[in-house]
C-alpha cells in the first residue's frame, strides 16, 4: 500500500508535535544544566508552523507561502543546531542561523519571482538545510561524550547531513524532478522515508544524549558533598573499592589520610557558620591542590576530610600530609579567610583483605592522637593486626 504523499507528511507532523510535549516535560522538569531543551522545543514548534503553512498549498498564493513558510522551516532547523551547541556549551552561531534563514528567504524570492527556477530553488535550499544539519553534526562528533546515545544522535545527524546533499545533486542533476515532496517523483519516496523517520528519531537522539546528561548529574549528586564538591561517604567508599580491586591485582599499596580541622566550632562561633562554609571549601581546595588525579578526597561531614592515595607508601603519604600543612602555613592569597591548622592520621592498608573500615579506624586513631598530642601534626597508625597481613606487606614503615 503506497502511501499519500501528504499523508506521511500529517504523520510526520504528529509526531513532531507529540515529541514537543515530550520535550516541553522534560525542559520544565530537568536541572537548569541541562541546556539546550528550550531552543529545541521551540525549533520543532517552528517546524509544526512550517508544515502547517506547506499545508495551505492550494489555498494561499504561492508567491506569498513559500518564502514564509520555507524561511521559518530553515529557523525551526537553525534552533535545533542552536539547542545542540548549547547543550554541549558550544557559543551557539548565532551569525550562521540569521545568515542561512536571510539567505533561504533570498534564495525564494530570487528564483520564484525574478527568475524562475524550480530546481535551482530546490538545490539551494537543501544546500542551506545541508549547512546547519553540517554544523550540528560537527558540534556532535566534536564534542559529544563516548557512549551509545551520542554515536546514534550523531548518526541521525549525519544521516540527514547526507540526505541533504543528495537532494541538493539531485535536483542540480536532474533539473528538479523528484525534488518536490508533495508532487512524486523517482526519489520522494526515499525523501518522504527520510522526513518522516527524522522528525521522530532526531528528537529521540537528543532525548537520549540529554537523559544521559541528567543520569550523570544525578549520580554525581549522589557521589558529592554538595558544599566542597568533593566525595560523600557513597562515592568514597565506590572509588576505594574500584581501585582496591585494581592494586590488589597489581599487588600495590594504598594509603588514607585522615584530616580534621583543628578548632573548627571556635572559627563558627566567632566568624559565623557562612564565613565557616568558606573554610571547608578552602580546605577541600587546599587539599585537592596537592593530589595528583589518581588521589581522591571526600568530606566525611562536619570538618572531617580523608583522602584515598593509590599505589602510595608510607613515605609519600607523609610527604604528601606534610606538603599540606607546608602549604596553610604560607600567606594564604585570601586574606578574609580565618588563619586555620589541620591535624592528619596516616595509615596503609595491611594487605588486601583489610576492609575500609578498618583501614578508616586505624587512620582515626592515629588522627586522634595528633589531636592529642597538639593538634597541627601527623601521625602515623599502628600496623594492622596480624590477622590482616599478607605474604606482601604492602606498607612499609
Amino acid at each position: 500500500m503506497k502511501l499519500d504523499p501528504a499523508t506521511i507528511v500529517l504523520m510526520s507532523t504528529l509526531m513532531t508535535g507529540a515529541m514537543c510535549v515530550v520535550m516541553f516535560s522534560a525542559q520544565r522538569s530537568f536541572p537548569q544544566s541541562v541546556q539546550g531543551l528550550r531552543e529545541w522545543v521551540t525549533g520543532m514548534l517552528g517546524l509544526i508552523l512550517a508544515s502547517g503553512l506547506f499545508a495551505l498549498r492550494g489555498r494561499v498564493v504561492p508567491e506569498l507561502l513559500l518564502p514564509v513558510a520555507n524561511s521559518v522551516l530553515l529557523c525551526g532547523v537553525g534552533m535545533l543546531l542552536i539547542g545542540t551547541q548549547r547543550f554541549y556549551g558550544v557559543r551557539p552561531s548565532w551569525r550562521l542561523f540569521h545568515l542561512v534563514w536571510l539567505l533561504g528567504l533570498l534564495v525564494m524570492l530570487c528564483w520564484l519571482y525574478l527568475r524562475p527556477d524550480f530546481a535551482m530553488r530546490v538545490a539551494l535550499f537543501s544546500f542551506l538545510m545541508l549547512a546547519l544539519h553540517a554544523a550540528q553534526f560537527l558540534v556532535i562528533a566534536r564534542h559529544g561524550e563516548r557512549h551509545i546515545s551520542t554515536v546514534f544522535f550523531g548518526l541521525l545527524a549525519l544521516v540527514q547531513t547526507l540526505s541533504m546533499l543528495h537532494r541538493g545533486l539531485s535536483a542540480l542533476q536532474e533539473g528538479g524532478a523528484g525534488s518536490d515532496i508533495l508532487h512524486g517523483g523517482p526519489h520522494h519516496s526515499l525523501y518522504l522515508a527520510i522526513l518522516a523517520f527524522m522528525t521522530l528519531l532526531l528528537p529521540v537522539g537528543f532525548m537520549a544524549v540529554a537523559t544521559r546528561r541528567l543520569q550523570t548529574i544525578l549520580e554525581q549528586h549522589s557521589n558529592h558533598d554538595p558544599l566542597t564538591a568533593v566525595l560523600n561517604r557513597r562515592g568514597f567508599a565506590q572509588f576505594h573499592a574500584r581501585v582496591s580491586a585494581r592494586l590488589r591485582r597489581a599487588e600495590q599499596s594504598l594509603a588514607v589520610l585522615s584530616i580534621d580541622l583543628d578548632f573548627f566550632k571556635a572559627i563558627n562561633d566567632r566568624h559565623g557558620h557562612a564565613v565557616g562554609d568558606l573554610v571547608l571549601v578552602d580546605v577541600a581546595g587546599v587539599i585537592r591542590s596537592v593530589l595528583r588525579d589518581s588521589d581522591a578526597v571526600a568530606r566525611f561531614g562536619g570538618e572531617e576530610f580523608v583522602v584515598l592515595l593509590p599505589d602510595t607508601q608510607l613515605a609519600r603519604a607523609e610527604l604528601v600530609a606534610q606538603r599540606l600543612q607546608d602549604t596553610l602555613r604560607q600567606p594564604r592569597p585570601d586574606a578574609a579567610l580565618p588563619r586555620y591548622t589541620l591535624s592528619i592520621g596516616i595509615a596503609c592498608q595491611a594487605g588486601g583483605g583489610e576492609t575500609l573500615d578498618s583501614l578508616l579506624l586505624r587512620s582515626d586513631k592515629a588522627l586522634y592522637r595528633a589531636k592529642q598530642l597538639g593538634r597541627d601534626r601527623v601521625e602515623v597508625a599502628e600496623k594492622a593486626p596480624a590477622s590482616l597481613q599478607q605474604q606482601h606487606h604492602i606498607c612499609l614503615h
